[in-house]
């Protein structure tokens, strides 16, 4: 292999090749659930070097697995432990290449962090809507690999609905320039939306352009208690009935996950009213805030006049809305600092919701006596993070491994009872492999299987990780 380390060295200069040493960062994910051994990790600077690199790697027959900000949840963007992969890092892929006010697009490099894409758009008076815990370290290129969800997708999608064009480097070391802001586009199949989403194991995304939106004049966020989800539910449909398109956000909180921050991950402010479940909502207008806190007033009061709520706190400033956030954002480290948990990412449709918990609650807290399950997610489209802790007492690491078949195939199967999917927007990767060969259609995956055959047939990109087979 030191041949393929000289033409790596090469390709990306020396100080920009790592083979030896302490290369933790690059082998563990960020759950700490996964760590491989990687043969060697490159950080490109151009679309041109990552395609050089994808040359040697194809020539020499090692594969390669491609990383933005190794944020994933499921160990997409890390070696196996087989040494014998080389990590491509996009960090150094972080320019700002072009932005057209006219057009609502920006066009960057696949290692731009995400928030950093966001105070672009901000600095040109625009927004990029996609947001989630992790923008802080996530890259855009990541973000596309893996269709990253967040808390806005209600009102402005996925992140393949902001992505209007991609460049990408084929298995081939080709460079696809798909760089286009175009809407309309109808000449042949949406390779864009191919490769979005298909986690590294078709492309190595390099930069995407990406679609923009007017800032809102007036934005707004509502924290509420309710009894029971049916009631979310009923209160979701109001709000849109309500409020139309300026419904931003609502986010679902039962009261044993609100509870862990108290004991886990203390917040700066005071915790909000608390009941069995609580709905965050957020709300944006281009009509000033005094006429869009009218109509938030309006839908709550509604809302308890139904009894649907019962009990209700509007922010009344920046501050405040931004503490409510921090209840809802210090969930998920909240969780990883109470210990081990089965985590589940699932999509549900929306009318099902309330029965699949109400069902499957019974049946865990039935079969599993003092398990501990905490709930919350992405109401307003559907998506929840449904997960599991041992009971009290009990040694965690032993007693999830005892019964974590028995508790995911619980979950999963009634999901798909209900018309959902076992993996809503942290993907599939090396987790989710053996339940998505269990779950889906033998149609999609025979599919998925001539679509890698045809793009990848050698396996260079992530083998081993969405469809089954390992490293060459």
């Amino acid at each position: 292999m030191s041949e393929l380390l000289d033409q790596l060295r090469s390709c990306v200069g020396a100080d920009h090749m790592r083979s030896e040493g302490d290369l933790a960062a690059w082998e563990r994910d960020w759950s700490g659930s996964y760590q491989g051994k990687a043969l060697a990790v490159v950080l490109p600077s151009s679309a041109q070097q990552v395609a050089d690199v994808v040359k040697a790697c194809a020539l020499a027959g090692v594969s390669i697995v491609a990383q933005g900000g190794n944020t994933g949840m499921v160990g997409g963007g890390v070696p196996d432990a087989s040494g014998r992969q080389v990590v491509v890092s996009l960090r150094r892929l972080n320019r700002l290449r072009a932005v057209d006010t006219a057009n609502l697009t920006m066009t960057v490099e696949a290692g731009c962090i995400l928030q950093a894409v966001q105070d672009h758009a901000q600095a040109h008076g625009l927004l990029f809507p996609l947001s989630l815990a992790a923008e802080g370290s996530c890259t855009i290129g990541g973000n596309l690999a893996t269709n990253a969800g967040g808390t806005q997708v209600l009102r402005y999608g996925n992140a393949r609905e902001l992505c209007l064009g991609l460049e990408v480097v084929t298995a081939q070391g080709e460079i696809w320039d798909g760089l286009c802001g175009l809407r309309k586009d109808n000449t042949g199949y949406d390779l864009r939306d191919l490769f979005v989403g298909s986690e590294g194991t078709l492309c190595i995304i390099t930069a995407a352009t990406l679609k923009l939106a007017p800032r809102p004049r007036s934005q707004l966020t509502a924290w509420a208690v309710l009894d029971r989800v049916d009631e979310a539910v009923d209160l979701l449909a109001l709000a849109r009935e309500r409020l139309g398109p300026d419904l931003t956000s609502f986010e679902l909180m039962s009261r044993e996950s609100v509870g862990l921050l108290a004991r886990h991950q203390p917040t700066r402010q005071p915790l909000p009213p608390e009941g069995p479940w609580s709905v965050l909502v957020e709300v944006s207008a281009t009509c000033d805030e005094a006429t869009l806190g009218e109509r938030l007033q309006q839908l709550f009061e509604q809302a308890m006049e139904r009894a649907l709520v019962r009990d209700v706190v509007i922010a009344g400033s920046l501050a405040q809305s931004q503490a409510l956030w921090q209840v809802r954002e210090a969930l998920p480290l909240a969780q990883a600092s109470a210990g081990p948990a089965l985590r589940h990412d699932i999509a549900l449709p929306i009318s099902a919701i309330d029965g699949f918990l109400l069902e499957t609650n019974a049946f865990l807290t039935k079969t599993f006596e003092g398990i501990q399950i905490r709930c919350f997610g992405h109401l307003g489209d559907g998506n929840l993070h449904y997960n599991m802790q041992a009971p009290e007492g009990q040694d965690a690491p032993t007693y999830l491994a005892r019964h974590q078949a028995a508790i995911h195939d619980a979950v999963w199967s009634r999901v798909v009872r209900c018309g959902g999917s076992i993996a809503a927007e942290h993907g599939i990767g090396q987790k989710m492999v053996a339940p998505l060969h269990h779950y889906k259609s033998p149609v999609a995956l025979g599919l998925m299987r001539a679509i890698k055959q045809g793009l990848d047939p050698r396996g260079l990109f992530n083998p081993g990780r969405v469809l089954e087979g390992g490293a060459w």
